[in-house]
């Protein structure tokens, strides 16, 4: 393998998953907004419309986002009616959500839009290829940082 040259950057794995997370939320984001979502949101009402109601804990987890961001891009989503964000039952420091009807609505109107920037990438990527790079980002989930962690 040959080296860097001296006065070039090593390649950092950060830079080139943030820079391709941008370049392609970017393109999600843009279909999304013709029913006022981004991709965030839309991933978040997809998990919630999936699983049913979840603690905020629980879905910071599945979708891989600490809860204080999570807690932010929720907001926006319960001014609209989308999502509801309530105390537990049980736990009343704990907080449930879930999807709205109105939620379920706009997500159906959005998923046409997603189809098809998730056609497109794969045309443009290769289906493969997409099919690989989604099993690659899953397993870097599994690498056992804690990035999170209290």
């Amino acid at each position: 393998m040959t080296p860097a040259p001296a006065n070039t950057a090593p390649p950092c794995n950060n830079l080139a998953l943030r820079k391709a997370a941008r370049y392609l939320g970017a393109t999600y984001d843009k279909a999304l907004a013709a029913v006022g979502l981004r991709s965030t949101q839309f991933s978040i009402l997809q998990v919630l419309n999936t699983h049913g109601e979840t603690t905020i804990t629980s879905l910071a987890e599945s979708i891989a986002m600490d809860r204080t961001t999570l807690a932010s891009n929720l907001k926006p989503l319960a001014r609209e009616g989308l999502v509801t964000v309530e105390p537990a039952p049980t736990d009343r420091r704990a907080r449930i959500a879930a999807i709205t009807a109105d939620g379920k609505t706009r997500l159906a109107e959005a998923a046409p839009l997603w189809r098809d920037v998730q056609a497109r990438f794969e045309t443009a990527f290769g289906v493969d290829e997409a099919a690989a790079l989604r099993a690659s980002l899953n397993a870097v989930l599994d690498t056992g940082f804690e990035p999170w962690a209290e």
